[in-house]
């Protein structure tokens, strides 16, 4: 099968077409002939660094989530699997590729009314959403600033947290971004990269309850600083390539709560299959803003890095 190799740590050249062993469902295993694959800013920074939530030695084939269809399965494994169409995790590893084999306890079945692409760009993104809105306790009236809104995890919180009948800011950045931002239905969007970004939010609604930071860096601690007494701030990513650098002791001298969310397994399930009922029922969008053929993986980490993306990026296999 074809798959994309990483075989040195670096800039996104280093990814590179190439072929691999086809992969066997073993026992408690099912083969899932890939159609798209989810591609996260976490990845792009391991490729960059060897930094990052998976242990991997080299060479090895990227990539964490992948949607298809049920090829084969394992000899302990329902055979009814086969032909249905899923979502799935590999554990971090093996996803660039045109097949893969995982636990079944692993897969999730993709509703009818849900094409596929829509249920990969949801698998990590709408759980990661969902984690976080529930984590806040969002209430309606309520002034929200989301930034990198109009990104893959971003676009989705500006819908839940409309959804929950809260007043939504959307920081973005570039002004393309915030045309994307305005018509998922935030009340206010801004671009960061305009120096003059938080004055506009003041003056639309004056400070803000609740900060869902996708940025980190500078574009953070600003956002931090809009924040009423009583607010609270949860981070979701790290888009400027830096975690928002603000203390508990910088908290609680403004009354500001740092939320940070934890959740079991079981939980993390609840809240991908939470997404893709959501989806299911017409109530929750994901902006699929690239398409990428496998063998342009290279080309699609240096989009993301440059930050020309909007919404998701996905690979598409076939």
């Amino acid at each position: 099968m074809r798959a994309v190799w990483l075989r040195e740590f670096g800039e996104p050249e280093v990814l590179a077409l190439g072929e691999a062993p086809d992969p066997v469902a073993g026992p408690g295993q099912v083969l899932v002939d890939v159609e798209y694959v989810n591609i996260t800013f976490v990845e792009t920074q391991f490729r960059a660094t060897g930094v990052g939530p998976f242990a991997a030695s080299l060479p090895m084939i990227p990539g964490n989530g992948v949607g298809g269809t049920v090829a084969a399965v394992g000899p302990d494994v329902s055979s009814e699997l086969v032909g249905v169409r899923v979502v799935t995790s590999t554990g971090g590893s093996g996803g660039y590729a045109e097949r893969v084999a995982v636990d079944a306890g692993a897969i999730f079945r993709v509703p009818d009314d849900v094409v596929l692409d829509t249920a990969v760009a949801l698998l990590a993104d709408g759980r990661t959403a969902t984690m976080m809105t529930r984590a806040v306790a969002l209430k309606p009236g309520e002034r929200v600033l989301v930034e990198a809104a109009a990104g893959g995890v971003g676009s989705l919180i500006v819908q839940l947290a409309k959804a929950a009948g809260a007043r939504v800011i959307a920081a973005v950045g570039g002004q393309r971004k915030v045309a994307v931002a305005t018509e998922l239905g935030a009340e206010v969007a801004v671009d960061y990269t305009d120096e003059g970004w938080p004055k506009q939010v003041r003056d639309a609604v004056g400070a803000v309850d609740v900060v869902f930071d996708g940025v980190g860096g500078t574009v953070a601690r600003t956002a931090f600083e809009l924040l009423d007494p009583g607010g609270r701030m949860v981070s979701f990513g790290l888009a400027s390539g830096s975690w928002a650098e603000i203390g508990e002791e910088d908290a609680a001298a403004r009354g500001v709560t740092l939320v940070r969310p934890s959740a079991t397994p079981e939980e993390l399930r609840a809240y991908t299959e939470s997404a893709l009922s959501k989806a299911a029922e017409g109530r929750l969008r994901p902006i699929i803003g690239q398409r990428f053929p496998l063998g342009e993986a290279a080309a699609a980490h240096a989009a993301i890095q440059t930050r020309a993306t909007v919404g998701k990026t996905l690979l598409v296999t076939r």
